[in-house]
């Protein structure tokens, strides 16, 4: 079998896609850095679970209401402008929070609103930078790609939480100040991608263009199974929110110990990330997606009801390796089944259904662990998982016998 030249060059030799790697590198580090500070100090300010699934509420919230307008913007507006735009709003959320920490008037629905701003900007950020990509690299390469791009997003998850929890032992105003640097310095690093550009087509903007994502993912099975498989495995199984009860109150290995239990599943990801930007999945791509998610709600389940901290953080590192096989596969085929013009609006859509899936799961998580429990309320969502993995192979067995992510293109 001849494998073509591109197939096997080097991500590294193409420019625009280093660019485009330290770009997300910093804006991911940022958020995640951003995540962790916000955590602890909305919970030791009020002490409450509930306002941790606040939290996550007010990053839904503006991702839900913009998801349809981002991707009409990103489709027909100047991505790389979008995306500098998004970065810089995000930065600003950052330096007020700072400000406010440093001079002590910060509230939590101050913090709430702030969070609010992060998560609008996010929601034109995250799907448009996606949607670059297909343009940096030749198609063959895509696949790997894609993994090399989640491994840029899983490297920033590995030390933000732990650079976050650390700095903030030191100062909270510094964590803020670092984050809002580093969303500018993204935004430079995107200015200096050169790539060339296709004139958007500059359509009107009505319900049809608006809900043209939409209308594509539900033609096609394969898209949506593995979006929505992502959506409620996260949304049910999604852990994260409650992180900073198991830190304090569990484990009480305090904000620093917080920021290494974050950083857990983004080191199994980043490692199956690297692995699958080095050897593809060459055959049975579908099962393994879902073997993936299978694991993800299993180490969740091991993860709820562990009470050493050493097996919670392998539960946590299994728990990423598995979430980084569907999202490998999951982001593939939306890039190389969805044409270049409508590439914005499906992935804002794809975003909102498995983005936004992360915050919403934060506020299903923090109001069970208020009524329920803590540990009740993980252990549900592990079995949830399971469930649904079970059922999403009879309804979606298109995406189950997907066999090599290079045959799937376009």
């Amino acid at each position: 079998m001849t494998v073509e030249p591109d197939t096997i060059a080097p991500l590294g030799r193409f420019q625009s896609f280093r660019l485009f790697w330290l770009a997300r590198v910093s804006a991911s580090l940022a958020l995640q850095m951003m995540v962790v500070a916000v955590g602890w100090q909305v919970y030791e300010m009020t002490g409450r679970a509930l306002d941790l699934g606040l939290v996550g509420l007010a990053q839904f919230i503006p991702a839900f209401l913009l998801v349809l307008v981002a991707g009409a913007v990103a489709d027909r507006y100047d991505r790389g402008r979008v995306v500098r735009l998004a970065q810089l709003t995000e930065g600003s959320a950052a330096l007020v929070l700072a400000i406010g920490t440093w001079q002590g008037f910060l509230t939590r629905d101050l913090i709430l609103a702030l969070v609010f701003v992060l998560g609008a900007g996010r929601a034109f950020e995250a799907p448009t930078l996606l949607a670059l990509l297909p343009r940096l690299v030749p198609l063959p390469v895509l696949p790997r790609a894609v993994a090399g791009s989640a491994s840029a997003n899983q490297a920033a998850t590995i030390g933000g939480p732990a650079l976050g929890g650390l700095l903030y032992v030191v100062s909270p105003t510094l964590v803020y100040a670092l984050c809002a640097a580093l969303f500018v310095g993204a935004s430079i690093l995107v200015a200096l991608i050169r790539i060339e550009q296709v004139a958007p087509k500059r359509e009107k903007i009505d319900f049809s263009t608006l809900f043209a994502g939409i209308a594509f993912i539900r033609r096609s099975p394969l898209i949506l199974g593995a979006t929505s498989l992502d959506m409620f495995a996260v949304l049910f199984a999604g852990a994260t929110a409650l992180m900073p009860v198991y830190a304090k109150d569990i484990f009480h290995v305090g904000p620093w110990g917080l920021g290494i239990m974050r950083a857990m599943p983004a080191i199994g990801a980043l490692l199956m990330a690297l692995a699958l930007a080095r050897w593809p999945l060459v055959r049975n791509a579908g099962r393994k997606m879902y073997v993936g998610v299978a694991l993800f709600g299993a180490a969740t389940i091991v993860f709820a009801l562990s009470t050493s901290f050493p097996l919670s953080l392998a539960a946590l590192f299994a728990l990423g390796m598995g979430d980084m096989v569907s999202v490998v596969v999951r982001q593939t085929l939306v890039q190389v089944q969805t044409p270049d013009d409508m590439l914005g609006r499906v992935i804002s859509v794809n975003a909102l259904f498995v983005g936004t899936s992360n915050q919403l799961g934060e506020f299903r998580a923090g109001v069970f662990a208020h009524f329920a429990g803590t540990v009740p309320a993980v252990v549900f969502g592990g079995v949830a998982t399971l469930l649904i993995v079970g059922l999403w192979t009879r309804l979606f067995p298109e995406l189950l016998n997907v066999q090599s992510l290079q045959k799937e293109t376009r």
